[in-house]
């Protein structure tokens, strides 16, 4: 159950938290991440498989002028990606783009194609729309969600509605439902806020405090999954948010972060301050019949851990499922360094 890595490595030159699949490469395995240094130069790493799978080879190596938070690449098109970064005292968002001819290029640098710079509180993250080429992208800071209008063309990004979480919530994250569009889920320090961006209103909420980082389940329609602190993970059901369907143990110290993943049901990785990455297949909740019943018998308590990846030396901030290769996925610790796996060897004989 518990195993040292048998991954492939790739070392970064200073400390990182955000790694992201590259979804719009299908020619390749790749990965996008960038590093978090208050006193150097930052650095974003556009990272391959090898075709044997035995290698991670840079492909494009991109300064940054600020340490970066959050990184999310572009859906639909491989060289455009966002950032969320930090020059110590205030936070800034952009999108980038990759100079096409970067592979020949001495020293490329990335194009900035918009700012992201009607935030007054401090960014968190930003979110791409979830499937397809679209022009929406959503950001989130401490108090307020903001829905854009990007054109990346002509190089614009306008706010297309923009609205408060209100004075007593302080928001972390969120999600993007690929299931619905106009879904989207907020993290802050005692809930779940479910928000529809139409009309830019909470449409419910999930009462659960210190939840850390949320994913929706993109095989099964109204399945959310929460890390929290301390409480581990559970698996929710929104049409039912007043308990959850399932509960994982999650990590000897606080669960930081929860993917699920893009192609098999129930398969589910989890990251945290225990320098640990855990490969869960969750057993499949009953459909509609059972919905009535689970107030009263709310929670099933199970412990599906395939795998536990412990060769890390530091926190596991960050995960990415490879949505060309899905039973690959890419981990990266506070320590810079990135490993990917494949997880077959783990996974039940049928």
């Amino acid at each position: 159950m518990q195993g040292g890595s048998t991954g492939v490595g790739y070392g970064l030159k200073y400390q990182a938290r955000c790694i992201s699949d590259v979804k719009a490469d299908t020619d390749h395995t790749s990965f996008l991440t960038g590093t978090l240094s208050l006193k150097e130069e930052n650095e974003v790493h556009l990272i391959r498989l090898s075709s044997g799978g035995t290698e991670l080879i840079c492909e494009g190596l991109f300064s940054h002028p600020n340490e970066i938070w959050d990184l999310a690449s572009c859906p639909f098109d491989q060289r455009i990606f966002s950032t969320v970064f930090s020059s110590g005292e205030s936070y800034g968002a952009a999108i980038w783009q990759i100079p096409e001819l970067y592979g020949q290029l001495n020293s490329p640098q990335l194009e900035r194609i918009a700012s992201l710079d009607a935030h007054s509180s401090k960014i968190k993250c930003v979110l791409w729309w979830p499937t397809g080429r679209h022009d929406k992208l959503v950001s989130i800071d401490e108090q307020n969600l903001f829905l854009w209008s990007i054109d990346t063309s002509k190089k614009t990004a306008q706010v297309q509605s923009q609205q408060s979480a209100g004075m007593l919530h302080y928001l972390s994250g969120g999600a993007w439902d690929a299931h619905d569009v106009n879904a989207v889920a907020l993290t802050c320090e005692s809930s779940v806020q479910l928000w529809d961006l139409r009309t830019m209103k909470t449409t419910n909420s999930i009462q659960h405090a210190h939840v850390r980082n949320v994913d929706y389940d993109t095989k099964k329609k109204y399945m959310l999954v929460t890390a929290e602190d301390e409480s581990g993970i559970h698996i929710w059901d929104l049409r039912k948010p007043k308990f959850p369907v399932s509960e994982l143990p999650g990590h000897s110290h606080w669960t930081w972060t929860v993917k699920c993943n893009p192609e098999y049901e129930g398969l589910i990785l989890s990251a945290g301050t225990d320098s640990a990455v855990n490969l869960w297949l969750v057993p499949p909740t009953s459909d509609d019949s059972a919905l009535d019943s689970l107030v009263e018998s709310p929670t099933r308590r199970v412990e599906p851990l395939l795998h536990s990846y412990t060769d890390y030396e530091d926190s596991v901030y960050d995960l990415a499922w490879s949505s060309r290769e899905p039973w690959i996925f890419a981990s990266l610790s506070y320590d810079g360094r990135v490993v990917v796996e494949s997880i077959k060897p783990h996974l039940p004989k049928k």
